[in-house]
């Protein structure tokens, strides 16, 4: 299969200096490859998402270079397909609702111990307050969680190939870490109907996504995706986890940071290649 990558922003906000860097990075490598660069629109948080922002999205893109083959994947018209993995997880028992709040699941951890990590790639490590709770009992205000015991219970070896400079090499994953710095992840959020997790996994694995180019602070989000590629029959791409794009203060960029839009950039007059040198791509 050809070399085939994406670039999937959420339209909850202007894109920034670190979105350019990324969509350029995969075009790039996609290009170098003789491969194709595909664009997906990740809005499943429709509270936040916004048309107006996922416009800007287009128009930013374009101006910097970046063309695609349409139509589009947006990941709103595809709760289906997202329905069908969970059921297929739930099918085999590794699935749970759970209705605990965040100032529930804090209580719950009580003060942290010494050499116990808190905080892992899908937030706060779930205490496993609710991990008895049957799939029946679900409702509109749960959220819906993987049950990391069950489903690393007969763990086959299981690794992925990353490309990019902070990690290169082979990766394992190890089940002792999945179950105690990991923890149950969230699979369905409230009214959302899917989490990142579940959809960009399922999405990746439709758009035949051979090699998934992001930034470094989703590397340790990768053993997820690679369990659930597995538990759910999917392939599993190559990985290229690149530098982030960092302010004055070596703070990673955020939507919020509008001082540094493309937007802001294209208004003040900058050149697609002057975004390409602010980079490191020029």
């Amino acid at each position: 299969m050809s070399f085939t990558t994406r670039f999937a922003p959420s339209p909850t906000g202007p894109l920034h200096l670190g979105h350019a860097y990324s969509a350029l990075l995969a075009q790039d490598m996609a290009r170098a490859a003789g491969g194709t660069f595909l664009l997906r629109i990740e809005d499943i948080d429709q509270s936040r998402a916004r048309p107006e922002w996922e416009a800007l999205i287009y128009d930013d893109l374009h101006w910097l270079g970046l063309r695609w083959p349409n139509p589009v994947m947006r990941q709103s018209e595809r709760m289906d397909r997202y329905s069908a993995a969970l059921d297929r997880l739930a099918d085999m028992d590794l699935t749970y609702p759970c209705r605990c709040r965040r100032g529930d699941i804090e209580a719950a951890a009580g003060a942290p111990q010494e050499g116990v990590p808190r905080f892992g790639p899908d937030g706060r490590i779930y205490p496993g307050t609710c991990h008895a709770r049957p799939m029946a009992e679900a409702g509109a205000e749960d959220v819906i969680r993987l049950n990391m015991d069950k489903a690393t219970a007969a763990l086959p070896p299981l690794g992925f190939a990353e490309t990019g400079p902070a990690h290169e090499g082979r990766h394992a994953l190890d089940r002792d870490h999945l179950c105690r710095a990991v923890g149950d992840i969230v699979l369905v959020r409230r009214r959302m109907g899917s989490s990142y997790h579940l959809s960009v996994v399922v999405d990746d694995a439709d758009q035949g996504i051979t090699d998934v180019v992001r930034g470094l602070d989703l590397f340790e989000a990768t053993q997820i995706h690679v369990l659930l590629q597995h538990l759910l029959g999917l392939p599993t791409p190559i990985y290229h986890h690149h530098r982030l794009i960092r302010d004055d203060q070596g703070k990673r960029l955020a939507k919020r940071d509008d001082a540094r839009a493309i937007a802001k950039y294209r208004a003040d007059g900058a050149t697609p290649e002057d975004i390409r040198r602010m980079v490191g791509l020029g």
